[in-house]
């Protein structure tokens, strides 16, 4: 049997917020012992102080794995204003979990996932491996846009270790819309540039959707013809912020850190001819122009010169659909396979707000309808990329939404 306790709250008293939220996780679930503490918080708060203040309510012997994000998702609060948080507690006889971390992800990303799997116990029963990892490695400065630790990387090494055997979900983190550096929770630690992970083994399953939400601008592919590191200078050999330029009308979208308008890169993975199809997309957020206006920022750096890429726009009516459509067939199956679902974890992507994409009512709104109807606890965040994974192999994602609903024998 497993239970989940969720708890949130927002507040400026760092110490007070970790306490309050973690005894709310414990008393929802009822949870004597939590064998595993997933917490997450502002990049404004004070982490030390809100990690303290969970150890305060329920001890040191969970580890405690989470750390900064722009906002927090349970089944009754949704929040990315003032100062939320969120814990969820989970206490289980059927689940296992090893947590593990790596610290030096400036000195390579590759190195620091292929480190973490090392140190992570293996063991015949393993199911899935739940990681989180510090997304930002240079604050945005004046006048350059903020430069970004990669999935790529981290994956790669992490897999290589693992022999792509285990599928792995997660996030890489942001505190704040302004790139400022995060801080990830580490099991017993408090830490910066690192990268955590937690092997959950044992007698359950998981089901799993990647909400989408974006369409081609116009259906034409342009090939990658200039690029260093994570820059693109030209498409087609034409320079890139000119084509920008061209597709707004105008120069304003240079001066946004990120380009939120609605204008992300795109590579389809799927078939080119005939209708587009959503999940066949990997979408990478525009960070910014460069100082010298020549190129732009990707939030990924894995896209390389050759490359066929697509201009890619929000379409909010498109991300609602997908999910309400999405979550409920996730449901469905759940149910057809007869089996319970005992908790639900929402990443979902920064940009997807209501108030950044510019839309009437939160998406996420949709995902705790369906799972309060399903009597299922929620726990989400909001992050810089989601980690799932999408057509054979485990990825870092942009402008998504990953729902990972875990399930026992009923």
């Amino acid at each position: 049997m497993t239970r989940v306790g969720i708890g949130h709250g927002n507040g400026k008293d760092s110490l007070l917020l970790g306490r309050q939220v973690a005894e709310s996780a414990a008393r929802s679930g009822g949870i004597s012992h939590a064998d595993l503490i997933i917490a997450f918080c502002s990049g404004l708060l004070d982490h030390e102080a809100f990690f303290a203040g969970i150890r305060e309510a329920a001890g040191r012997e969970a580890p405690v794995i989470g750390g900064s994000a722009i906002g927090v998702i349970t089944n009754d609060y949704l929040s990315y204003r003032g100062f939320p948080a969120a814990v969820a507690m989970v206490q289980s006889d059927g689940v296992g979990f090893a947590t593990a971390s790596a610290g030096d992800i400036l000195k390579g990303e590759e190195a620091a996932g292929g480190l973490l799997a090392e140190r992570l116990p293996r063991g015949g029963s393993d199911r899935l491996l739940l990681t989180f990892y510090d997304s930002v490695r240079v604050p945005p400065g004046n006048p350059g846009p903020p430069v970004l630790n990669s999935s790529a990387p981290l994956l790669l090494g992490m897999e290589r270790k693992l022999a792509g055997s285990i599928p792995i979900f997660g996030a890489g983190l942001v505190g704040d819309y302004g790139f400022n550096p995060t801080r990830q929770f580490c099991g017993s630690t408090v830490e910066t540039r690192h990268v955590v992970g937690c092997m959950m083994s044992g007698v359950f399953s998981f089901y799993h959707s990647i909400m989408h939400g974006c369409v081609p601008l116009d259906g034409i592919y342009h090939r990658i013809t200039t690029m260093e590191g994570q820059i693109i200078y030209e498409l087609d050999g034409i320079p890139v912020v000119t084509l920008i330029d061209r597709i707004f009308g105008n120069a304003q979208w240079q001066e946004e850190r990120p380009v939120v308008n609605c204008l992300t890169i795109g590579v389809n993975y799927g078939e080119r001819f005939g209708v587009p199809r959503e999940g066949d997309y990997v979408n990478r957020l525009i960070t910014g122009v460069t100082p010298d206006r020549k190129g732009i920022a990707m939030f990924e750096p894995d896209l390389a010169v050759g490359m066929e890429v697509q201009f890619m726009v929000r379409d909010n009516r498109m991300m609602h659909q997908s999910v309400r459509d999405d979550t409920a067939e996730l449901l469905g199956r759940i149910a057809a396979d007869g089996r319970r679902p005992f908790f639900g974890i929402y990443i979902d992507c920064a940009g997807r707000t209501a108030e950044q994409s510019f839309s009437a009512e939160e998406e996420a709104a949709e995902v705790q309808r369906q799972l309060c109807a399903s009597s299922v606890p929620l726990f989400g965040f909001y992050s810089g990329v989601e980690i799932a994974p999408l057509l054979g192999r485990s990825r870092g994602l942009d402008w998504t939404g990953v729902l990972l609903i875990l399930t026992e024998e009923r």
